[in-house]
């Protein structure tokens, strides 16, 4: 898994680090799984920003994937990215 940075679209504060996959990237959508690296409360829904370990950007909606395995005590989820436009 690479190491990416999670931030809130709103005002581009700082969320968290993540490791992520990215499953697939095409010119118009993209999707993936990652997992904070230490524990935040994130929701699901729009409002993020990932940002890849190349520098690239994207919109993107988070979904808690509830049939993976919990990672830690306090516990760290899997989650599923999704976006859709290019990187910037």
């Amino acid at each position: 898994m690479d190491i990416g940075k999670l931030y809130k679209l709103v005002n581009a504060e700082f969320i968290v680090e993540v490791n992520y996959q990215l499953h697939d990237s095409s010119a118009d959508s993209w999707w993936g799984e990652l997992v904070p690296t230490e524990y935040r409360r994130l929701t699901d829904g729009d409002g993020y920003m990932i940002e890849l370990q190349d520098g690239r950007k994207g919109r993107c909606s988070l979904r808690k994937k509830v049939n993976k395995a919990v990672i830690g005590v306090p516990p760290r989820y899997f989650y599923q990215f999704s976006g859709s436009g290019p990187f910037k």
